[in-house]
Parts: structure tokens; C-alpha cells; sequence
């Protein structure tokens, strides 16, 4: 039952692993990247749609994105996602495409971001450590109502520990080089 247990729980940190490298994307590097802007929500005749799925998106240059929306009418309801949105992106609109200019990154701003990926890099490990402690409460439970021995319990604790301590490092590793990439000029 303890491997059930411990199968559930390497899943949902793999999960968790790929929310992280989810949200990594979104922060910007020096570099354009279509992921920074693919996921904004725009209201679409009534409904909430990824950008993605309204208009083609292109990286001309390393400091240019441009979308080609599929319908020439959504063009001022993605403009207005985009300025809505949290980026702080200012795109230009020219009745056909969508650019953003992306500026080159201040010393202050790459700091910030850095600070922005350590930060969202430790919301990981919390959500890990959470997973952690649900799946060890789920073992003694077990333990306890006799489904499994206390030497299953022992080995599930070092199996839990063992599996956090890679998962802590690969957050490390995706953090580390997340924060390497903004700090390269």
C-alpha cells in the first residue's frame, strides 16, 4: 500500500516540477520568447481565450515579438490584453500585426527578476514539502490501522526523503540557471 502511496507522490512532485518550469518561461531573459506573452487571456466576443489560440506568434528579432492575429477584428482585444496584463509590455499596433519592442533589461530590473525566480522557486519547494508531508501523514495512517508494518513506514520515510532531496534539486537547477540566463548580458 506504502508504494501506492509513494507512486502518488513522485507524480504529483513531477507535477510540480513542470508548474515550475511553467512559470520560469513566463519570466522575461534578455531575449524575446513567444511563451512570455502566449498564455495572456483576452476577452474574445464574451469569452476568455489564450493569446495563442487568437493569433500566430513570431520572434523576428531577439528583442521583437510580433503576432499575427488569425482574425483581423480581435487585433484591439489583444492589444488591450497585453497592456492589461501584468508584463508591463507596451505593443504596437499597425492594423495588420501586433509588435512589442522588448527593451533591453536594466541592472535593477535583471535583479528583480532574479529575485522573482528565487521566490517563485521556493513557492516549489513549499508545494514539494506539502506533497511530502500529505503523503508521510497518509504512510503512519497506514501504519497505524495495520495495513502496513513499521518497517514499511521506516523505508517510505527514506524513499519520501530521498525523492525530496532530488526533487529540491532540481528545483535548484532550474532556479540557478533560470537566474543565469537573466543575469547574462
Amino acid at each position: 500500500m506504502t508504494l501506492k502511496i509513494l507512486k502518488e507522490v513522485d507524480s504529483k512532485m513531477e507535477m510540480a516540477i513542470l508548474r515550475l518550469e511553467e512559470e520560469l518561461s513566463k519570466i522575461r531573459t534578455g531575449r524575446a520568447q513567444s511563451s512570455l506573452v502566449e498564455n495572456i487571456t483576452v476577452s474574445y466576443y464574451g469569452s476568455e481565450v489564450m493569446l495563442k489560440e487568437l493569433a500566430s506568434i513570431s520572434i523576428p528579432e531577439p528583442t521583437l515579438i510580433q503576432m499575427s492575429p488569425f482574425d483581423k477584428n480581435s487585433i484591439g482585444d489583444i492589444e488591450t490584453a497585453i497592456r492589461n496584463s501584468d508584463l508591463g509590455l507596451s505593443p504596437i499596433n499597425d492594423g495588420n500585426f501586433i509588435r512589442i519592442v522588448l527593451p533591453a533589461l536594466t541592472e535593477e530590473r535583471r535583479i528583480e527578476l532574479s529575485k522573482k525566480v528565487k521566490s517563485t522557486g521556493e513557492e516549489a519547494k513549499v508545494s514539494l514539502r506539502n506533497i511530502r508531508k500529505d503523503a508521510w501523514g497518509r504512510v503512519q495512517a497506514e501504519e497505524k490501522s495495520g495495513a502496513a508494518t513499521e518497517d514499511d513506514k521506516y523505508q517510505a520515510e527514506k524513499e519520501l526523503n530521498e525523492l525530496i532531496e532530488k526533487m529540491n534539486k532540481q528545483v535548484d537547477e532550474l532556479t540557478k540557471k533560470k537566474e543565469e540566463e537573466i543575469m547574462k548580458l
